[in-house]
């Protein structure tokens, strides 16, 4: 993969070295809204959500986690797009930049399908924001991906996340049997593909 150059980064305490920008992760605005790069401005707010035991009830083994693992997913996550080229963004409040939470696609081994997923700060749910970030990301994954469907995995009593995928247009296809739990497929296809 051609990257683009390197750049020097001069942080404070610290001597220069070089970054590659290898990765190449589009910004998307909404009204309320802006998808962009995951990055170090984002990892204190990001691992505050996922110490969150309402955040992280419904994901992997439903376990908070702490600030090397958040690291550690923060991670994956900005490695997917140079693998899939297509991946989670950081969502943020286009007005102020706020750490909202992070919305997109993942497609990791083992996973069924592409997955739309979501996951918001506590503190930022019940404003619309899942619905908003999560249908540009859809659109991303129909429009630039050309993805033919895309899913979301939610599991039981998780109620809110089905709100979302309906008010999306997703629909129930199956309920699987996904790391050990019983787990809602919420369909979705292109919208010139839905007769």
């Amino acid at each position: 993969m051609e990257g683009k150059p390197a750049r020097v980064d001069d942080r404070p305490g610290g001597a220069a070295h070089l970054i590659p920008s290898m990765i190449d992760i589009p910004q998307i605005e909404t009204a309320r809204l802006r998808l962009t790069s995951l990055g170090d401005r984002h990892f204190e707010a990001y691992a505050s959500m996922l110490a969150d035991a309402s955040s992280t009830r419904f994901v992997g083994d439903g376990d908070p986690l702490d600030r090397m693992n958040a690291w550690r997913s923060m991670a994956m996550l900005l490695g997917h797009w140079a693998l899939r080229g297509y991946g989670m963004w950081a969502v943020e409040m286009k007005h102020s930049g706020e750490f909202v939470g992070r919305v997109g696609l993942h497609h990791p081994e083992g996973w069924p399908d592409l997955e739309l997923g979501w996951m918001l700060m506590p503190e930022q749910r019940g404003n619309g924001y899942a619905t908003e970030a999560s249908r540009a990301a859809l659109d991303y994954a129909f429009d630039k991906v050309k993805a033919p469907r895309a899913i979301s995995l939610i599991r039981m009593d998780n109620s809110a996340s089905e709100r979302v995928a309906r008010r999306l247009g997703g629909r129930q296809a199956t309920t699987i049997d996904f790391l050990g739990h019983s787990t809602l497929v919420y369909l979705y296809h292109p919208p010139e593909a839905v007769a």
